[in-house]
């Protein structure tokens, strides 16, 4: 493709997002004005009425014009396989979902709640974008003209924006549920209106998000996809966004259940306050957390080390801040002999950030060390490794730099205001945290160092993924072409149970199939000097291997 091409789709499909964009708020503004105001289109705000008439009368036209020269261009195949127009399919498609959604729900949750007039502001907004994300999608969907490049991306967004927001009302709905049982009516009063109205609400905006997740995911097969893009938000939403979810809502309720028993300095109301909504976190973020962990486990093995990487930095971050605030409240109780009820306030927070971000980060690192010492994902743990190095290396500058300027605040002061271990200790406690976790990760290097030292140089990659079509047990020969490629893995499971005849091509597994390790010694000699992006290895149950490299 030329530059000059680029340069045309690129301000091509900007002006038309752009117009479609300005058409949508003005088309919005109007029926709004409609729906509230009957006839009277104008009553009190002239200009925004103007300004309506000109976005869609005005950009209306100009955007259709556009979309037609645009949509005849895409008769030519480099037009479809272009990545501007995937990109501005993604782009206008996830707006237009997320704007007509919110909006939707708003729509319906306000009915619920009787809040006036202002549903049918939300209702105009929602329609009109709801059909511009029906038009975007006809687009998406049709088979001559849709785009080639990106095409999954709409898929992955729109799951990921049906979890957000399926995720966000179960978790106020199962909220407020528990607020009622735990507090009783004290909560109609704080809140001004019945406590089962907020629970429809929130269950309106937890229906919509799962339907909305569950069309993506399964309806359009994001469940499916093996794309670089759909494992990185497995990963970044399933994974890590469930697991703060989890991990910070179990470790407020632990949190609010050890000020029960050792602190009781405020009123018992103010006390429970915030366990009803961490309870319901951790239950719902748990629940997604699991299931995108145990999705994980059938894709790539590079995506599996991922997942449990960003399981054990979670977790690695809840623990470490648990001792620094653990450091912290020992040295004001050192400082403070009368300590008041603060300070035992820290300290049991720190006590329950350990112990819920302590076990998890133990579990999930032990299963990355077993991967490590069969050689899986070993290149995957050295990179967090650095980034670990990293980040420790950031926080110790910061806090050595805010423990010096308290230690010259305090010498070169004139009043004093407190002693100085008072003024250092937060950072301190950090600092001391973040030695420890540097101090067992740069151990851990090390041995990873020594380890590949005695294993002699590095074989260079030639292979970047492998598609491994075999039988019923498919893990012995994922082994061998993680050693021998160093590559990710994808399994597809056979549907004859690899009954299939040796062919031209094959490596035939001849008189010794039934021998023991006969098959993965053929594999492993197959795959020696292939150089490929990609690879596809069939197996069938008579010990045969076809080793196919692809292109692209």
């Amino acid at each position: 493709m030329s530059a000059q091409g680029t340069v045309r789709r690129l301000i091509t499909y900007a002006l038309l997002f752009a117009l479609v964009v300005t058409t949508a708020v003005g088309l919005s503004g109007l029926l709004g004005r409609l729906l509230v105001a009957g006839t009277e289109l104008a009553p009190d705000d002239v200009a925004g009425l103007a300004r309506s008439l000109a976005f869609a009368l005005i950009g209306g036209p100009l955007a259709a014009l556009l979309w037609w020269a645009v949509w005849r261009r895409l008769e030519d195949p480099e037009e479809r396989s272009a990545i501007g127009w995937g990109l501005y399919l993604a782009g206008a498609y996830l707006l237009a979902l997320l704007i007509a959604a919110t909006n939707v729900l708003n729509t319906l949750s306000s009915l619920i709640g009787g809040q006036g007039l202002q549903w049918r502001l939300s209702l105009a907004t929602g329609l009109v974008w709801a059909a511009v994300w029906a038009w975007h999608r006809w687009m998406w969907r049709d088979p001559r003209k849709n785009p080639t490049v990106l095409s999954a991306v709409p898929t992955v967004l729109g799951s990921v924006l049906g979890l957000v927001l399926g995720v966000g009302g179960a978790v106020a709905a199962l909220s407020t549920l528990l607020d009622a049982a735990l507090r009783g009516a004290a909560t109609e009063v704080s809140v001004g209106k019945p406590w089962w109205v907020s629970a429809l609400q929130s269950l309106v905006w937890a229906v919509g998000g799962t339907i909305i997740w569950w069309w993506h995911w399964n309806h359009d097969g994001g469940r499916r996809l093996r794309t670089g893009l759909a494992d990185v938000a497995l990963i970044t939403v399933g994974v890590l966004g469930a697991g703060v979810l989890t991990l910070g809502g179990a470790g407020v309720a632990l949190f609010v259940v050890l000020r029960l028993l050792f602190d009781r300095s405020e009123p018992l109301e103010l006390l429970l306050e915030p366990l009803a909504p961490a309870v319901s976190a951790a239950a719902i973020g748990c629940l997604v957390w699991v299931y995108h962990r145990n999705i994980a486990r059938g894709r790539s093995e590079a995506t599996l080390q991922g997942g449990r990487l960003v399981t054990s930095g979670v977790a690695l971050v809840a623990a470490a801040s648990g001792i620094g605030v653990i450091v912290n409240s020992v040295l004001a109780m050192t400082a403070t002999p009368l300590a008041g009820a603060g300070v035992r306030t820290l300290l049991l927070a720190g006590i329950s950030s350990l112990l819920v971000g302590g076990p998890v980060w133990w579990f999930a690192w032990r299963r990355v060390e077993q991967a490590a010492a069969t050689g899986a994902g070993l290149n995957a743990r050295r990179i967090y490794l650095v980034a670990v190095f990293g980040l420790s290396a950031v926080v110790a500058v910061v806090t050595l730099l805010v423990i010096g300027f308290r230690i010259f605040e305090f010498v070169l002061g004139e009043v004093s205001g407190g002693s100085l271990v008072d003024r250092i200790r937060a950072p301190l406690g950090l600092l001391v945290a973040t030695g420890l976790v540097f101090g067992y990760h740069f151990a851990v290097w090390r041995q990873d160092r020594a380890v590949l030292a005695a294993a002699g140089p590095v074989r260079p990659r030639t292979i970047g993924h492998v598609f491994l079509v075999a039988g019923s047990d498919p893990a012995r020969l994922r082994r061998i072409i993680g050693e021998v490629t160093g590559a990710g893995v994808t399994v597809w499971k056979r549907a004859d149970g690899g009954a299939g005849a040796a062919g031209a091509g094959r490596v035939a597994g001849g008189d010794v199939a039934g021998e023991a390790g006969a098959q993965e010694k053929r594999l492993a000699a197959a795959l020696e000097g292939v150089a490929a992006p990609r690879v596809l290895v069939v197996a069938d149950q008579h010990g045969g291997i076809d080793v196919i490299p692809l292109l692209g």
